[in-house]
């Protein structure tokens, strides 16, 4: 692991709205001290005595070191799939009356699932065993000693080869709960950050995703994925029908928002996470068949409305930069090609045109909005093909495979994952957007030897993952991975399906 240092003082991440932060400037208290607001209230001819007074008689005993200059990185990325840190992080400790409290418990559990969870996903860590603790966490402060009289002792983790130490209590009043977290470097006595979350009992695991953000954030300069969503087709409704829900994206709080009791697929988010477009074959009231029409939802209203109906595909949307436009797919002129639209139907423009009765299908947007990357078969077989946002310079990314689909890009624009056939099956693959540095990302088999099918690639917000579906159970179900493939983990198990996911940012 390296370090990265300037002289800026650290401002703690604040990804959650009732975030407090545990301490005050390093300037204005020595560390580990804290100071009650109150004392910040004195005139100044009266503080600046009394902080120079406390500094000379605490700082010999302190017990950790000042929080890290701003920018400080503890975990390089790319070095983390190498060597994992090891981190020890006991359960948080209850703070009140256990008899005025009775789901305490469950509360302090629940917490710590889902936090043990988000940061095993992370990649980054391996876990001290709660076996090899030389103190009782639940009988030692979330301070170090001599901060607080019944503090741990960084000596204890030192031993074991801890790099961090995250320490956490939590409490409960009423409908509310409370999660106040350190996390420490051990081997420096040092404290990386500190700070206090609170919500509604029903905003638990938020809470726990929000410290998973700042706690990436603060050892890796970059914040993680873990208060993200996803959307997805799914038959969970039960029936022969496929709806779309939004779950988070571990695969739980599933919210179903169509009703169609028809086939909807393909949902996308529009770049604020306020909307999303997906098509459904709906039954025309006068003909009594079914379209590939396109839908908006409006999130945060449960509003919906039919953005495009022309006879044929009106499919595979891909919201523009701006969020007020749309690239789809539209067969209205026999063959499939692209168009841009506005929210409300009006074509603007049609962006692909063959050559010579080419299927051009399945937009998507490249993250400055200056590309599409698409599936066409101009070539032969249908391969990727990335063009200029108004259809010029169109070039062919993928070469190998008798059919490559679903392109999807990194939020940096850096790479795009795609499913691609070879033999018998589909597989996810990720490459450079010129096509070079092409990275195998599954092989899975399903249970009687024959090669699964993995597709749908979407990467997360932060771009340390690819989310894809695949049949290897039998069902399609979802699974996310790192971005070489080394390391794969399932995030729904259940006996439905599911189908094209795609990931919003934090929300």
């Amino acid at each position: 692991m390296t370090t990265r240092r300037n002289t800026a003082k650290r401002r703690p991440p604040a990804s959650h709205p009732n975030a407090q932060i545990l301490w005050v400037p390093a300037f204005l208290s020595p560390p580990g001290f804290l100071l009650p607001l109150s004392f910040l209230l004195l005139p100044s001819f009266l503080l600046a005595p009394l902080i120079l007074i406390a500094s000379l008689i605490l700082r010999p005993s302190l017990a950790w070191a000042d929080p890290p200059a701003d920018g400080q990185i503890y975990i390089q990325v790319g070095q983390a799939q190498t060597h994992k840190s090891l981190l020890a992080i006991p359960p948080p400790n209850f703070i009140g009356s256990p008899g005025a409290n009775r789901s305490y418990q469950s509360v302090g559990a629940d917490l710590y699932r889902v936090i043990q969870n988000d940061l095993s996903v992370s990649g980054y860590f391996k876990y001290v065993p709660a076996s090899a603790y030389l103190e009782d966490p639940s009988k030692t402060d979330i301070k170090p000693f001599p901060t607080s009289e019944k503090g741990f002792k960084f000596d204890n983790w030192k031993v074991l080869k801890a790099d961090f130490l995250v320490r956490m209590s939590y409490a409960t009043a009423g409908d509310t709960i409370s999660l106040e977290t350190y996390t420490y470097h051990v081997a420096k006595n040092q404290l990386i950050f500190g700070k206090k979350y609170e919500g509604p009992k029903a905003g638990l695991r938020r809470i726990a995703h929000s410290f998973c953000n700042d706690f990436l954030e603060a050892l890796t300069g970059k914040t993680g994925m873990y208060l993200s969503k996803v959307t997805l087709s799914s038959d969970r409704a039960g029936g022969e029908s496929r709806e779309i829900f939004i779950m988070d994206w571990d695969g739980t709080n599933f919210e179903k928002i169509t009703n169609h009791k028809s086939i909807a697929l393909s949902p996308v988010w529009s770049p604020d996470n306020k909307k999303i477009a997906y098509t459904a074959f709906v039954q025309r009231a006068k003909t009594k068949t079914r379209n590939a029409d396109l839908f908006i939802y409006e999130v945060a209203t449960a509003k919906r409305w039919l953005v495009s109906y022309r006879q044929g595909i009106n499919s595979g949307a891909s919201f523009g930069l701006d969020g007020k436009h749309i690239f789809l797919t539209l067969s209205q002129e026999g063959t499939p090609d692209i168009y841009k639209m506005t929210l409300d139907g009006e074509l603007v423009s049609k962006v692909t045109n063959g050559p010579h009765g080419a299927m051009n299908v399945e937009p998507s947007v490249s993250p400055d909005g200056k590309k599409i990357a698409f599936s066409t078969d101009r070539s032969g077989q249908t391969m990727i093909f990335v063009m200029d946002i108004d259809g010029s310079n169109p070039r062919r990314i993928t070469v190998a495979g008798k059919f490559n689909a679903s392109p999807s890009w990194s939020p940096d624009g850096t790479r795009i994952a795609f499913a691609g056939w070879i033999d018998d099956h589909f597989d996810i693959y990720s490459m450079k957007t010129d096509g070079s540095d092409l990275i195998p990302i599954t092989a899975a088999k399903k249970s009687n030897g024959k090669r699964a099918n993995n597709e749908d690639p979407v990467f997360s917000p932060d771009g340390r993952f690819l989310m894809y579906s695949s049949n290897r159970t039998g069902k399609s179900q979802i699974y996310i991975s790192n971005l070489d493939g080394t390391e794969e983990r399932r995030v729904t198990d259940d006996n439905f399906n599911y189908f094209k996911p795609k990931w919003s940012t934090n929300l």
